[in-house]
């Protein structure tokens, strides 16, 4: 099935973390929206592959997408290489995105930088007749990459007022990655309350700065275009 926007995360909770609003804001003005997890997390210091998967399959149906695939790549190690950008364009073909929203260029967590980069060669490689993968060749028309740890500057704030309610029951679906005062698990960067309210507080200061209630960020690959700057808000 054709999809407007595909968003791809090196791991399960990497996409509602980063555009889990945004999701939901195109997904509710009828867009539609699939999501492609390239790891099952299975390294993470908490949980498991299994509740990994169970979590985000539950945080799927919370934003309403059409659907989610997991392409299984190795958590931690898989690389820019012509096997994963080959999985990816089949991929990529098989949907035929309009829009792909992908990890932060640079981040914290090692797998974030390199699954944004091979996201972004595979959406290009995807669009050369000459791969052949017995698909058509298809090239999306946008790449924009979500912020995560790090505090990158974004290029693009999204308004997302009124859909971060959405966006964090998404997230919290991954009762074994975040906040939890009763769990007996390790402490990790992201499983304190710091971290879960850091969320909100981000989606808050970025639209301060854009004169609404919340914003999501993010970065481009080229400048981004409008026929007037009366559509500039």
């Amino acid at each position: 099935m054709k999809v407007d926007i595909l968003a791809i995360g090196a791991h399960p909770d990497d996409v509602e973390l980063g555009c889990g609003a945004t999701l939901a804001k195109a997904i509710a003005e009828g867009k539609t929206v699939g999501i492609i997890d390239l790891t099952r997390g299975e390294l993470g210091t908490r949980g498991t592959a299994k509740t990994r998967d169970e979590e985000s399959t539950e945080a799927a149906n919370v934003l309403g997408v059409a659907f989610r695939i997991n392409m299984a790549f190795a958590d931690g190690f898989f690389t820019n290489d012509k096997e994963h950008q080959l999985a990816l364009i089949e991929a990529i073909r098989k949907y035929q995105p309009e829009m792909v929203l992908c990890n932060a260029i640079d981040d914290r967590h090692i797998d974030h930088g390199k699954g944004s980069k091979l996201v972004s060669d595979a959406c290009f490689l995807s669009g050369l007749v000459k791969i052949n993968t017995n698909q058509a060749a298809w090239r999306p028309k946008h790449v924009y990459h979500y912020i995560q740890w790090k505090n990158i500057k974004p290029d693009v704030v999204v308004d997302v007022s009124g859909y971060m309610d959405i966006k964090m029951k998404s997230v919290l679906v991954y009762k074994t990655q975040f906040y939890d005062p009763s769990s007996d698990e390790p402490e990790t960067p992201i499983s304190s309350k710091n971290f879960t309210d850091s969320i909100v507080y981000r989606a808050r200061d970025l639209g301060r700065l854009v004169g609404v209630e919340y914003g999501e960020g993010f970065t481009v690959e080229r400048y981004p275009a409008v026929n007037s700057l009366f559509d500039l808000k």
